[in-house]
């Protein structure tokens, strides 16, 4: 990861690239975000960069900020989801 990426003032500064998310139950991203964009509301399953497991209900939509590691396909049930970095 370049210097770009991590000096850019936290979650709340200006993100510099965006994915669509396709949760996963086995595969991180390929870095982690600075936050994700949940588009439809539902159900949502992270793993963050610190190792926890968290599970939001009737997430977004709308942003939810911090440093996702993966997103889960099991117990996640919101669509339309993007990670920026």
């Amino acid at each position: 990861m370049s210097d770009i990426f991590e000096n850019q003032g936290g979650v709340s500064g200006p993100f510099v690239d965006a994915v669509a998310i396709s949760p996963s139950d086995t595969e991180d991203l390929l870095q982690p975000t600075r936050a994700l964009w949940v588009g439809a509301k539902g159900d949502v399953t992270i793993t963050t960069v610190g190792g926890s497991t968290v599970y939001f209900a009737g997430y977004g939509p709308g942003w939810l900020p911090g440093r996702v590691r993966r997103v889960h396909a099991t117990g996640t049930t919101a669509t339309s989801m993007i990670g920026v970095w």
